[in-house]
């Protein structure tokens, strides 16, 4: 398949050379939006190399966009010389850190081990695994199963007090709320706590990062090994991405946007990127690539003086797509919103992300016969057949990219997946998906 070639290619992960820290780099980005002792963080990353995590809980199939965020400042961190530890939480994803409002559903020990296994594979891909500084799967089911209720409570519990563990954000939210909260979702900041010391002891691990609604586990393990081993180690919290129309960022249509693509198509993975309003898109830029902060001063200005291009955000769903689905998928979706919209050849598109671009647009399923005018009927172009009569005879509607003279024209679903795109007017666009 021939695909159009972006003006501008994605950009190699690396760290900006402007910096004199990664620390000032993370703080640049608004990665940091509570954290330990500051200077002595900053000291340590500027330091030999550290032992650093990030915990991952397998309370679905994938990881979604906020995710990302610590994925991405695992891979900073790496690139800055230091070593990554990939934590996924076979204990932890069982139990399932406490919601605001309302107790999780517990999954099966099957189901847990199988996300274990997804997601294990999808932090991976971010970390490299080779070099002084290589990176480390672990599962701290590995440390949590053999140990007895008896143990837990002798070695590790003794150290909480329920005082604190009350006032966590996450827990006083619960205690607030209707629903309550269950011992077992109280004991969770407990089992972080322990993950933290395990890791501490076992690869001198003295960092955690995770998004700052986690302060409170973070700081259950901070605490706990200043208490066991008379220790100092750190956290950094990320802040939470909120869209400026105050909307949830990381959400289409109500649902989550995942990173992987059986649930989340690479195609509408790149539009909902492409879709960043103006006021979020640099620090989405910061946040979400790595490009250098000359690069997006650059797509500042262009903001400012030229929105209507949208370049900024262009290099944004570019640059996250290439990271997350990569280069040839990232390819195959622009060229596809390129065809759609006029600027390339429908046909030379590939099946699945024609079909995926299509479920993303208005769209009906037809049977084989199906007329133009049905067709625009059923996806909502026009409200009637008389409608769609007059819009035909005025020469305003196009099928597959040719227009169309005869309202009762099949819509034979020509396209590579057994799809037709209708198009009325210059920029209306819809889905007709033919069943076989």
């Amino acid at each position: 398949m021939r695909v159009s070639t972006p003006l501008v290619s994605a950009t190699a992960p690396a760290i900006d050379p402007t910096f004199d820290n990664v620390w000032d780099e993370l703080v640049w980005r608004g990665l940091v939006h509570v954290s330990t002792d500051q200077d002595a963080l900053r000291a340590l990353l500027a330091g030999d190399p550290i032992t650093y995590y990030c915990g991952f809980d397998p309370t679905a199939p994938s990881l979604h966009l906020g995710h990302l965020v610590q994925l991405l400042l695992l891979r900073r961190l790496q690139l800055a010389g230091h070593r990554p530890l990939g934590l996924v939480g076979g204990s932890t994803g069982l139990i399932g850190d406490p919601r605001p409002t309302a107790e999780r559903t517990l999954n099966t020990r099957e189901t847990v081990a199988e996300w274990v296994d997804r997601l294990r594979g999808q932090v991976e891909r971010y970390l490299s695994f080779e070099g002084d500084n290589a990176a480390r799967m672990v599962n701290n089911l590995d440390w949590t199963a053999p140990l007895s209720a008896i143990d837990f409570l002798r070695e590790i519990g003794k150290h909480y007090r329920v005082g604190t563990m009350l006032k966590k954000d996450a827990v006083s939210a619960r205690l607030n709320s209707e629903a309550g909260i269950s011992y077992t979702e109280f004991s969770y900041q407990i089992l972080q706590g322990l993950d933290y010391l395990e890791l501490y002891r076992q690869y001198g691990c003295v960092l955690q990062t995770g998004g700052s609604d986690q302060w409170g586990n973070l700081t259950s393990g901070t605490d706990l090994i200043h208490r066991v081993e008379g220790a100092a180690v750190h956290a950094i919290g990320t802040p939470l991405i909120t869209n400026s129309d105050g909307t949830k960022f990381g959400k289409s249509e109500g649902n989550a946007i995942w990173i992987d693509a059986e649930l989340t198509s690479p195609y509408a993975f790149y539009q909902f990127w492409l879709n960043t309003l103006d006021g979020d898109v640099i620090a989405r830029l910061k946040v979400f690539t790595f490009l250098t902060r000359a690069e997006i001063g650059e797509y500042e200005r262009l903001v400012e003086t030229e929105p209507f291009r949208r370049a900024a955000q262009k290099r944004l769903a570019l640059e996250v797509s290439t990271t997350v689905h990569g280069a040839e998928a990232t390819a195959a979706v622009i060229a596809a919103s390129e065809a759609l919209f006029g600027q390339g050849d429908l046909t030379a598109l590939d099946a699945a992300t024609l079909r995926s671009a299509v479920e993303e647009l208005p769209h009906a399923e037809a049977e084989p016969g199906t007329t133009v005018a049905q067709a625009l009927v059923a996806t909502g172009l026009v409200s009637s057949l008389g409608e769609a009569r007059r819009a035909v005879s005025q020469g305003g509607v196009s099928l597959d990219g040719e227009r169309v003279a005869d309202e009762t024209a099949p819509v034979r679903g020509a396209l590579p997946g057994g799809v037709s795109i209708l198009r009325r007017g210059k920029k209306t666009l819809a889905g007709v998906i033919v069943r076989d």
